[in-house]
């Protein structure tokens, strides 16, 4: 291969890495879903599940006021915080902030998303232990 060639190779190369490495996509939200355990619980019951959910999985949780809690998960130099609305029948959780996830006021780097689904997951998996 000539010099030429192997510029070019190195250039393809090098923009695909930076291509794969800014995946965005839409920021995902879950909107009110249904808590559906049968039983007798409160909403406080629903509240601890919520905070041993994302304890779990590294979220740093803070209650706001009654039905209404924070959540910041930080890796390495990225931070996502989102609010967490419930009340006993259902739980909503919602974008607040972040830095470094490239957000740019409708899309997100899409690992936002998978540590959404997962504290989703988690939640349901809390909220069945009630």
């Amino acid at each position: 291969m000539n010099r030429r060639n192997v510029i070019a190779l190195l250039f393809v190369t090098l923009a695909s890495f930076v291509i794969a490495g800014c995946r965005t996509a839409p920021v995902m939200n879950i909107e009110e879903s249904p808590i559906t355990v049968s039983g007798k619980y409160s909403a406080k019951d629903v509240r601890k599940a919520i905070i041993r959910a994302g304890t779990s999985l590294g979220w740093r949780v803070k209650d706001i006021k009654p039905g209404h809690l924070e959540a910041t998960l930080l890796i390495r130099k990225h931070m996502a915080k989102v609010d967490i609305f419930y009340d006993k029948k259902k739980y909503s959780i919602k974008y607040k902030d972040s830095s470094n996830l490239n957000y740019d006021g409708t899309n997100i780097h899409s690992n936002y998303n998978g540590w959404i689904q997962n504290l989703d997951r988690s939640i349901q998996a809390q909220l069945a232990t009630l």
